[in-house]
């Protein structure tokens, strides 16, 4: 790799960090911890980097001592894992103190992990940014050796998406109608073109996120796993959209999909929904009380973000609410996060979370027929629980408490919930609850 080359690139990133404004963001790193930064693409894992970078300079760090490349830039298309170590060397004819390394989107190059681990080894400063979950597989996690802490990082929450927008949302600001007025109207573009930071001030979000859908998320699922049936993944991504809200299984998909007169078959539905898994378009919620073969076959599956689901959907407000309440208790709870569909006990919940010891219903308003349904589940999942449970009802924008039989069950304006999601709880353990 030409030297001239790389120390072009780092000098320049050094421009573009130290003049970008930045968000804050709801991220807390440790000093003199290497870090593995991996989440969706455009989720804003580059401006944590700068922020970090930034935030050393402050710390008294020179700029010199920041070595930032991007990995997706085209000018590095034939880098091999060979030319890692002309980073170094270009680094230090940078500057004669101690180098900060930042590696954005390393996963493009094949075998990242050694050199990963031999600079923790030497022990140097190095952050790392990649946009596949397998980066934080027990494979990578083993090879790196513990040297790395792997920090997930979503699109803008909630709280960030208004901190963004200048939007106070302290609790006693959102007491006043004028503060509640702007934190609805937030909501309502939350719910539609979710939380990636180039949507909230775009006058054309939806048309970048198609952009952004067609040819960063699939295109990148198409090129790193050389999907040969294009057309079928669309088609798939699509029907699971339509199935947002309800469990579904793989061989029904792969009906739906083959219905189409789309060439599939049964292994290909799964290989492809892993591939938008691991790429961070889609999640998985499990029946906590289902059996472990009923639990695997037979998820619900959400969107990572509202934006890319509402691509897919024609006019669905309850299917993008539930989603959304889905992604900040995924992105909060992560593999704790449940729904609890018990045939034996008639009782359908949304979300059952057990470090928290709480159940949670979506729905975007109660009338009196929803009203019974959702009260109804809650309160029998309640009675038959062996623990207090709390109850909650998440809605558009309907608050009020609700007693019965009881049991006490909040309902929460969807914006409430949102910015609260972080304070139901972390237990760390699974409570006694009846399957």
């Amino acid at each position: 790799m030409d030297t001239n080359t790389l120390q072009e690139l780092i000098v320049n990133q050094q421009e573009i960090i130290k003049n970008i404004q930045i968000v804050p963001r709801e991220y807390a790193f440790v000093k003199n911890v290497n870090y593995v930064l991996v989440g969706m693409r455009r989720a804003g894992k580059s401006t944590l980097l700068y922020k970090l970078a930034q935030d050393l300079v402050k710390e008294g760090a020179d700029w010199s001592q920041i070595i930032y490349l991007n990995f997706e830039d085209e000018r590095l298309i034939d880098f091999t894992v060979k030319d890692f170590q002309q980073i170094v060397l270009v680094a230090h004819q940078l500057t004669d103190k101690t180098p900060y390394y930042f590696f954005d989107e390393i996963q493009n190059i094949d075998g990242w992990e050694h050199f990963a681990r031999r600079m923790a080894d030497q022990k140097e400063h190095v952050y790392i940014t990649g946009s596949n979950s397998q980066m934080l597989g027990q494979e990578f996690i083993l090879r790196l050796g513990g040297r790395y802490m792997a920090k997930y990082v979503s699109p803008f929450n909630f709280s960030e998406y208004l901190t963004a927008l200048k939007i106070s949302h302290e609790k006693r600001d959102l007491l006043t109608a004028k503060v509640r007025g702007k934190v609805n109207a937030a909501q309502e573009r939350y719910l539609a073109y979710g939380g990636l930071p180039e949507t909230i001030h775009n006058p054309d979000a939806r048309n970048f996120l198609t952009t952004v859908y067609q040819n960063t998320y699939l295109g990148d699922i198409i090129i790193r796993h050389q999907v040969r049936n294009p057309q079928a993944l669309r088609l798939l991504l699509s029907k699971v959209a339509e199935t947002v809200m309800r469990e579904v299984s793989y061989s029904s998909l792969y009906k739906a999909v083959k219905a189409t007169g789309a060439a599939i078959s049964r292994n290909t539905v799964q290989d492809y929904l892993d591939f938008a898994e691991e790429s961070y378009l889609l999640f998985k919620v499990k029946n906590f009380v289902y059996k472990f073969a009923d639990r695997e076959s037979k998820p619900r599956f959400y969107f990572l973000d509202n934006g890319i689901l509402n691509l897919l959907l024609f006019d669905k407000k309850s299917a993008l609410l539930e989603n959304a309440v889905a992604v900040a208790l995924h992105n909060y709870y992560q593999d704790n996060l449940y729904t609890f569909k018990s045939d034996k006990n008639k009782i359908d919940l949304d979300f059952y979370l057990p470090t928290a010891k709480t159940a949670v219903q979506v729905a975007v308003r109660l009338d009196d027929y929803s009203r019974e349904r959702e009260v109804g589940a809650l309160v029998k999942f309640a009675k038959n629980s062996r623990e207090p449970q709390r109850l909650v009802i998440v809605t558009e924008y309907q608050k009020e408490t609700i007693e019965q039989d009881g049991q006490t069950i909040e309902v929460l304006p969807l914006a409430d919930f949102l910015l609260e999601v972080a304070g139901l709880g972390e237990a760390n353990y699974v409570p006694d609850v009846f399957g």
